[in-house]
C-alpha cells in the first residue's frame, strides 16, 4: 500500500514548466503518422550517377597535383608517392596504370631530354577547367543570393564561416569567397569572431523579405496554375515521387496524405518566440525540418549535397539529430545514396529536381563540371595512344611542356570547338579540340573486368 501511495503521489506531482531544447524534442516526438523505420529502396539512376561521380572525384584528385606543379607536369615515378599521401587507396604502380584509362583527361609522353614518362592535363581538360572557372565568375551574383538565404535560414541569423568553407563547391561559391563574396558585400554580410570558440562566422545585416521564399513555393503555384489542383491539397504539400519497387499500403497512402496537409513554419520564420510542446507544434516543426533540409537542397548547384555537409547546419536550422534515419521516412521526396566512397559517403539527392539521372534544370556551372565527367567515360579504345603509352612525337613536339599560366581565363574560348595554336619550331599548328571528342562513343563497361574497378565494386 505504501507503494501505491508513494507511486501515486509521484504522477500528481506538477511537472517543470521549463521548456525542452527543440533538438530533445524531436528525439522523443511521435507525432507523425509515417512510421519511423523505413527500410532504404536504391534507385539505380541516383547511385549510377555516384558511381561516374566517384571516377570523377579520383580525376580531380591527380588533376590538383598535376596543376599544383611550376611546371603543370608530373614524371610517372611520383604519382604512386603521392596517391598514398591523399590516401586514394593505390598499390605500387597502380596510380599510374590508373592514368592509362582516362587517355582523354591525362595525356602521357616522353620527356625530351630526361627520357622519361611525364603526364600533363591534355587540351580537353585544359578547356574544362577554363569553362568552369568562367561559368563560376558568370554565375556569382546568383552564389551572393543563395548565401544570404542560407544564412537567412539560419536560427541567429549566423553561420560558421567553415561550415560554409566546407560546402562552398556545392553552393557555387568560389575558394576565395572570404574575400570575394562576404567582404565585397559588407551591405548584406559581416565577419565577425566568436569570443567563446574563436571561430569565425558569418552574420546577415538584413533579412530581405523579398528573399524569404522558397522554392517548394514556387512549385506549389507551378502546380496549382498547371494542374488545376485543389488549393486546400497543394497549400503544405511537397511534390513525392517514390523511387521504383517502393511498397505503397493503403495506410501508409492515408498517412502521406494526411502528412501532406499539415501545416508548418517557413524555414525562414524565426520559431525562437514560440511554444514548442504541444503535439500541433511537434508536427510543424517535423515539416518544417522537411522543408529546411529541401530549401538547403534547392540552393545548391546541382541539387545535391553529402549527409555530413547537411550535418553541420544542423544545431544552427533545428534539424533532427538521426539525419539519415529522418530522410529515410521520406524517401519520396529525397534519396540517400550510399555509393561513390565504399558506403562511407552518403549523398542526399532532391528528387523533383533530377530526371533519369540528369537534372531536369541544367545551369551552366552544372553543365562545365558534367563535360568532365563526358571526358572521364570517353572511350579509351580511339584514343591516340602507341603501344609504348609515349604521344610524344620527336618530328613535331617541342620540348617545352605547354601548362595553363595563370591567365588562362583571358583567353576568348568558349566551347570545346575552339580551335589552338601552338607554335613548335618557328612554325605555328592548329590544333581543333572537337575532333575527336564528337567521334568517340561512351563505353561503360568495358573497365569492369579490369582489377581496379572489381576491387571498388566489391568493397
Amino acid at each position: 500500500m505504501l507503494v501505491f501511495f508513494s507511486y501515486t503521489r509521484n504522477l500528481l506531482k506538477p511537472r517543470s514548466s521549463s521548456p525542452l531544447p527543440f533538438t530533445s524534442i524531436m528525439h522523443m516526438s511521435q507525432s507523425t503518422s509515417i512510421p519511423k523505420k523505413q527500410d532504404r529502396v536504391r534507385d539505380h539512376g541516383f547511385d549510377n550517377y555516384m558511381e561516374a561521380e566517384k571516377k570523377t572525384r579520383k580525376v580531380l584528385k591527380f588533376q590538383s597535383l598535376i596543376l599544383s606543379q611550376p611546371s603543370q607536369t608530373l614524371p610517372i615515378s611520383r604519382f604512386d608517392s603521392l596517391a598514398r599521401r591523399l590516401g586514394l587507396g593505390f598499390k605500387e604502380n597502380e596510380a599510374a596504370a590508373y592514368l592509362l584509362k582516362f587517355p582523354h583527361v591525362f595525356e602521357i609522353y616522353e620527356h625530351p631530354v630526361l627520357r622519361i614518362l611525364f603526364c600533363r592535363l591534355t587540351q580537353k581538360a585544359l578547356l574544362q577547367i577554363e569553362q568552369e572557372k568562367q561559368a563560376l565568375d558568370a554565375q556569382l551574383p546568383d552564389a551572393v543570393t543563395r548565401l544570404r538565404k542560407l544564412v537567412m535560414m539560419s536560427n541567429t541569423g549566423r553561420l560558421r564561416l567553415e561550415h560554409v568553407r566546407i560546402a562552398r563547391k556545392e553552393f557555387g561559391l568560389p575558394d576565395d569567397f572570404e574575400y570575394s563574396v562576404i567582404l565585397k558585400y559588407p551591405e548584406f554580410f559581416r565577419l565577425f569572431d566568436a569570443r567563446d570558440t574563436r571561430n569565425k562566422y558569418i552574420e546577415i545585416v538584413e533579412r530581405d523579405p523579398e528573399l524569404a521564399i522558397c522554392a517548394i513555393e514556387k512549385v506549389r503555384e507551378r502546380e496549382y496554375r498547371e494542374k488545376g489542383l485543389d488549393a486546400e491539397d497543394v497549400r503544405f504539400s511537397f511534390l513525392v515521387n517514390f523511387p521504383p519497387g517502393f511498397k505503397i499500403g493503403k495506410y501508409y497512402r492515408i498517412a502521406v496524405w494526411k502528412w501532406q496537409r499539415v501545416p508548418y513554419w517557413s524555414p525562414y520564420e524565426n520559431v525562437s518566440g514560440y511554444d514548442l510542446r504541444s503535439l500541433e507544434a511537434l508536427k510543424r516543426m517535423e515539416k518544417r525540418a522537411v522543408a529546411t533540409i529541401h530549401e538547403l537542397l534547392s540552393l545548391t548547384v546541382e541539387k545535391k549535397i553529402s549527409l555530413e555537409r547537411i550535418a553541420h547546419f544542423r544545431m544552427a536550422m533545428n534539424l533532427p539529430k538521426k539525419l539519415k534515419d529522418f530522410l529515410l521516412q521520406h524517401q519520396g521526396i529525397f534519396y540517400v545514396s550510399t555509393r561513390g566512397n565504399y558506403g562511407k559517403l552518403h549523398t542526399v539527392f532532391l528528387r523533383e529536381a533530377y530526371r533519369k539521372g540528369e537534372l531536369i534544370e541544367p545551369n551552366d556551372l552544372y553543365l562545365a563540371r558534367r563535360k568532365l565527367g563526358e571526358l572521364v567515360l570517353l572511350s579509351s579504345r580511339k584514343a591516340k595512344v602507341d603501344k609504348e603509352l609515349v604521344s610524344y612525337r620527336r618530328d613535331t613536339e617541342v620540348d617545352d611542356i605547354v601548362c595553363v599560366r595563370p591567365d588562362y581565363m583571358e583567353n576568348d574560348v568558349k566551347d570545346f570547338g575552339v580551335e589552338y595554336e601552338i607554335e613548335h619550331d618557328g612554325r605555328r599548328e592548329g590544333y581543333s579540340l572537337d575532333s575527336d571528342f564528337v567521334s568517340d562513343d561512351i563505353d561503360e563497361t568495358e573497365d569492369l573486368d579490369e582489377r581496379m574497378d572489381e576491387k571498388e565494386d566489391t568493397v
